[in-house]
Formats: C-alpha cells, structure tokens, sequence
C-alpha cells in the first residue's frame, strides 16, 4: 500500500487513550502513531503498560477513553475482528500453537483459513524460507518444539498473508540470540515489503535499531515519542537493559 492508496495520515494512531482493567487504570491519556511502511517501537520498564497499548491498538481491549484509529478510520470500541478486516493482525506474546498438531498442519490451518487453499502451497514455501527451521521439522508436533521455535510459528501463522499493520508483543522475550537474529529479520523483511509495524519490545537496543520511532512508556503514561535516537537518552531512567 503505498501513495494515494494510504488512506489516513497514519496506519494506526491511538490519541489521549485511557484503559483499565477492573478497578485498576493502566493507561493514562497514551497517544502513538505509527507511520505508514514504518516500525515504531513501544518500550518501557515492566508493567509500563506496553502490552495494553498492544492490546487496545488491535481491538483485543476496549479503551475507557480516547480514539483508535485504523488507516484514519475511527475504530474505538469495535470488536478485534473489525481491526483484523481492516488490516491489523496481532502476534501475541507467547506461543500460540496448536500443540497436538504437526508444524505444517498449524501452517496449513492459518494459511487455508486466510488465503483459501490455492494459496496454502505458495504461502508454505515463503514460511519456511524465512523460517528454514521450521521447514526441518515440518513434521515434528508443535508442542514438542522449543519455546523459540513455538514462537516462530506462531509468528509464521500470523504472517500468512502479510498484514498492512502489524502489533507485535514481545516477540523475543526468552529466545535465544540466533533465534532473534531470525525473529528480527523477519520484521524487517515484511517492513520493506510495506507492512506498518507497531513492536512492544523488551531488548531496547533491537528495538532501537529498527525503529523510525519510539515511544517510551512509564507507569501508563508516554514519556518520551520521536526519533529513536533521542530515546537512548532515556535508557537510564525508564529502559529495561536488556
């Protein structure tokens, strides 16, 4: 989606966003734009309220205030399944798997349910050439992989048809080092081909290194948002260090 095909001044833009859960607030007046065929990233201290921001920004948690909208359409209180219509998938932190399921049979499921099934053979073939090991265990039971490889296709099943705007959470947390060298190149692939990508994000320094642009949460409110490079001035104070 590129141009006058770009309806909207941003690909999703959270404005004066409040959240709650129960009794307990956890977003205070939040605002994030994520620019067209960009990365921004969403990083904080634990429990700054990264994964509500996620949460919201896909429809899976309403907002007590503010607006949320998608491609400059208003979408504040629709169910997920509108965003999703519209664009947004969200991969979620954990692994979310068919575990008594083969590796190609959660991909096949994902790929014929979202593409239909003359495009569960093409959509296999990309799967497993920007996850080669998922392609060695294709036959391998999902719940006997690693955490890293669970959470490769997970992220291999939500990219089936690659979304215009992606809500990733924690896509790294607990792999290792080669695995989100993999995980990350990846996100950079589908952002060259034009995804829009809003990232919750433990590992700063990743996270900083593909962003165009970072918001910094603490305790549920923006403390900083613009060029990440700016951020690091700020790692001190609110960013996890690793």
């Amino acid at each position: 989606m590129t141009g006058d095909d770009r309806p909207g001044d941003w690909a999703l833009e959270l404005v004066d966003v409040e959240a709650s859960y129960g009794p307990f607030r956890a977003l205070f007046g939040v605002s994030v734009a994520v620019p067209w065929g960009a990365v921004c990233a969403l990083v904080g201290r634990n429990g700054a309220g990264k994964t509500t921001v996620a949460r919201v920004a896909s429809g899976l948690l309403r907002p007590t205030a503010g607006t949320v909208r998608v491609a400059g359409q208003d979408v504040t209180g629709l169910p997920a399944w509108r965003f999703a219509r519209l664009g947004v998938a969200h991969a979620v932190e954990g692994r979310s798997v068919f575990a008594s399921l083969s590796v190609e049979d959660n991909l096949r499921l994902a790929f014929r349910r979202s593409l239909g099934a003359a495009g569960v053979g093409p959509a296999l073939e990309h799967a497993y050439a920007a996850f080669p090991r998922l392609g060695e265990r294709r036959q391998q039971l999902a719940g006997t992989l690693s955490g890293g490889e669970q959470r490769m296709l997970a992220l291999a099943r939500v990219l089936a048809d690659p979304p215009k705007i992606l809500v990733a959470d924690e896509l790294s947390l607990g792999l290792a080092p080669v695995v989100v060298d993999e995980v990350y190149a990846t996100l950079q692939t589908i952002r060259d081909a034009g995804t829009s990508l809003l990232i919750v994000e433990q590992q700063v320094p990743r996270a900083l290194a593909l962003a165009d642009v970072v918001v910094v949460l603490g305790k549920g409110s923006v403390r900083y948002a613009g060029p990440g490079a700016d951020a690091g001035d700020l790692a001190g104070e609110l960013l996890p260090t690793a």
